[in-house]
C-alpha cells in the first residue's frame, strides 16, 4: 500500500452478534438425509445460529455496529461511512447500509452495500480503511453481516447443512501511531468460476417467476468440489502474495484468520502456507460459516480465548463466490 498520502488507519472497535436459536446436526438429521458423524468430518461444523422469520441483515448489523461503536469510544453521529458487506440484504433496494443508518441514527454516514459474498468483510474493511486513510473522513465503519439462512434450501443436504447466520462490525480510525494498524491488502476477483456456488435467479437476468420458484432458483447453489479446490488454492496465492509484499515469512504472522467455510480448507492453507496450527483460529463448529461475518466472529472468539492481543500480527483472508479473494495484514490495536 503506498502511504505517501495517506493517514495511518486502525480498528478501534469489534463487535459480533449472532441470533440466539441454534441449528444443530441433529436438528438436520429430522430435516434431510444427513448425519452428525459427516457433517463433523466434511466440514467441521456441530451447530450454526438461525434468525427467525422476519429478522433481517440489517437487525443483526445493529446489534453488532452499536457495540462497536461503544467500544471505540464514540457515538453513532461520529461515523462518517458505513459500508455493508452482505450477501442477504434485507431487499435489493433501498441499501443494508441505509437500513442501518437509520436504525443506529448515524446522522452523518453515507454509504452503501458491497457484494463480494464470503469475502465481504474484507472488501469491506479495506474500503472503510481507505476512506478514513485519504483524510476525508476521521471515522468509518465497516460490517459483515448475512442471514442466509434466508437463501439456503433446507431440502437439500449438500448445502442446508453448511451455512449459519450473523453479523460482525468494526469502527476504523485514524491514528498517528505507527506501530499499528493496517499494513496492506491484496485482493482479486476470478469470475471464470462464478457458477460454481451461485443463487441463480432474483436478479436482472432471471427475475422471480412460478418457474423459477418451482425450480428452487433462488437459493444458493454449489458445485462442492470445485469450490474446495479453488478456495485452498486461491487462499494460499493471496497470502503469499502479501506476505511477500511486505517481506514476512509466515513464521512472523501470530494469527491467521480466514474465511470459516470448511475446516478442511482452512487446515490445507495454513498447511501450504507452513502455519503451525495454533497460529490459526478454527470456530466454525459453533457457527458455520455466516459468509460475510465469519472474520469478525473468529476475531473476536480469538480475543475472547486469550489467542488475540494487542501488537500482534494478524493475517485475514478469505474466497468467496464470485470468486472473490482477498487478504488483510495488520498489527492488531485492540
Amino acid at each position: 500500500m503506498n502511504r505517501a498520502h495517506l493517514y495511518r488507519v486502525q480498528i478501534t472497535g469489534l463487535a459480533t452478534y449472532v441470533p440466539p436459536r441454534i441449528l444443530t446436526n441433529k436438528d438436520l438429521e429430522k430435516m434431510v438425509d444427513t448425519n452428525d458423524e459427516w457433517i463433523l468430518q466434511r466440514v467441521g461444523i456441530r451447530e450454526r445460529h438461525i434468525a427467525e422469520p422476519g429478522v433481517g441483515t440489517s437487525d443483526l448489523a445493529k446489534e453488532a455496529a452499536l457495540k462497536a461503536i461503544a467500544q471505540a469510544g464514540l457515538t453513532p453521529h461520529d461515523i462518517e461511512f458505513i459500508v455493508v458487506g452482505t450477501t442477504t440484504p434485507d431487499m435489493i433496494f433501498p441499501s443494508t447500509a441505509c437500513v442501518l443508518q437509520n436504525k443506529i441514527g448515524a446522522d452523518r454516514a453515507w454509504g452503501f452495500d458491497l457484494g463480494a459474498a464470503c469475502s465481504g468483510f474484507t472488501y469491506a474493511l479495506t474500503t472503510a480503511v481507505h476512506m478514513v486513510a485519504a483524510g476525508t473522513h476521521q471515522h468509518a465503519l465497516a460490517i459483515g453481516a448475512d442471514v442466509m439462512s434466508s437463501i439456503i434450501d433446507y431440502t437439500d443436504r449438500a448445502t442446508c447443512v453448511l451455512f449459519g447466520d450473523g453479523a460482525g462490525a468494526v469502527v476504523v480510525s485514524r491514528t498517528s501511531d505507527d506501530g499499528f494498524g493496517i499494513i496492506d491488502f491484496a485482493h482479486e476477483i476470478d469470475g471464470s468460476y462464478g457458477l460454481a456456488l451461485c443463487m441463480p435467479a432474483g436478479g436482472s437476468l432471471h427475475p422471480a417467476t412460478h418457474e423459477t420458484v418451482d425450480q428452487r432458483l433462488h437459493f444458493v447453489k454449489q458445485d462442492g468440489q470445485t469450490v474446495f479446490k479453488v478456495a485452498v488454492r486461491k487462499t494460499e496465492e493471496i497470502c503469499r502474495r502479501i506476505l511477500a509484499r511486505n517481506g514476512i515469512s509466515p513464521d512472523d504472522i501470530d494469527l491467521f484468520v480466514s474465511h470459516q467455510a470448511n475446516r478442511r480448507i482452512i487446515t490445507s492453507a495454513a498447511e501450504r502456507l507452513g502455519l503451525s496450527p495454533d497460529k490459526v483460529i478454527i470456530n466454525i463448529d459453533r457457527y458455520g460459516n455466516t459468509t460475510a461475518a465469519t472474520i469478525p466472529l473468529a476475531l473476536n472468539d480469538a480475543i475472547l480465548e486469550g489467542r488475540l492481543k494487542k501488537g500482534d500480527l494478524v493475517l485475514l483472508a478469505s474466497v468467496g463466490a464470485g470468486f472473490t479473494v482477498g487478504a488483510i495484514l495488520l498489527r492488531w490495536s485492540l
